[in-house]
């Protein structure tokens, strides 16, 4: 195992697929970069191809100016860094975290940063593995501007687009759990498609260029209503709730002939039925986001 011998561009804490990738493509972009594992022998691929192994997470911090962070949640992350060496080895340094969690502990993580005088951006990445260090990744940030404006070009090793949010520095992963929110959602419905279709006697693969059309309709659909949600009118023109409604009852029948779960749809008809019963039947679907966010 090799060690830090000389200054690094920067310092990867965390080597699953995600953190590999994102090392990978520090190296491919020529930059000096120091690994480290909690699990040893995650390195071995990176070491080979030019990486810098850390015998620590305070040898590794030590080594670079700037730290990116990425493991599986953050209990994983505090259990690194809010160590005593590791947190004096980066006062004055630098730490990305582009581990996802929710906006209140990427909260709680800048205000213990800032209290040990460690500089520090949030983050989320929003696609695959294999989009780092092409065009096709994204990344959102969140944190001081002066900061990200400091470590883009490091930061645009990783490739594809990288935004800041603003400096509130849990709004990087507030949009990553609403965006994760619609993700999640419809692939349990695309999950509860292919079940009722099966009972059907249609195949995922029939199915499939006519569920991507279905896709295909949501981005106009998100723009359309974007502005209603934020003024708080909902247009039912064309698709009001009451034949949202209809719909749904619909696909609760089939599936329940069929001996499926539609408890999800079952929960979006309540949501449905309860909008309608306080008189906006002839609203649009999204009226219901203002029903949920009620106590």
């Amino acid at each position: 195992m090799s060690s830090p011998n000389r200054q690094s561009a920067v310092t990867v804490l965390g080597l699953g697929p995600m953190g590999r990738s994102l090392a990978g493509a520090f190296l491919d972009a020529g930059l000096r970069t120091t690994v480290w594992n909690r699990t040893p022998g995650r390195d071995r691929e990176l070491v080979a191809r030019g990486a810098v192994s850390a015998g620590s997470a305070e040898e590794a911090v030590a080594a670079s100016s700037v730290t990116v962070v990425c493991v599986v949640n953050y209990d994983a992350v505090d259990a690194v860094l809010r160590r005593e060496a590791v947190a004096d080895a980066l006062k004055g340094r630098t730490v990305i975290n582009l581990t996802a969690d929710t906006p209140d502990r990427a909260r709680d993580a800048g205000a213990w940063a800032a209290e040990h005088g460690i500089r520090y951006l949030d983050g989320a990445i929003m696609t695959p593995t294999t989009t780092i260090g092409t065009p096709a990744a994204v990344f959102l940030h969140s944190g001081p501007e002066d900061l990200y404006r400091a470590h883009l070009p490091v930061l645009e090793a990783l490739g594809g687009s990288h935004t800041h949010l603003g400096e509130e520095i849990g709004r990087a992963a507030a949009y990553d759990i609403a965006l994760l929110d619609i993700f999640w959602t419809a692939m349990a419905g695309y999950a509860h498609a292919l079940a009722v279709a099966r009972a059907e006697g249609i195949t995922a693969r029939e199915l499939a260029p006519f569920a991507k059309g279905i896709g295909e309709i949501l981005p106009p659909i998100f723009e359309e209503t974007a502005e209603e949600a934020d003024s708080g009118t909902y247009s039912g023109d064309g698709n009001p709730i009451t034949s949202a409604v209809s719909s749904m009852a619909h696909i609760v029948h089939t599936s329940e002939a069929h001996g499926i779960d539609a408890g999800v749809m079952r929960a979006a008809e309540g949501l449905a039925r309860r909008a309608i019963g306080l008189g906006h039947g002839s609203d649009g679907f999204t009226r219901i986001a203002e029903l949920l966010g009620r106590r």
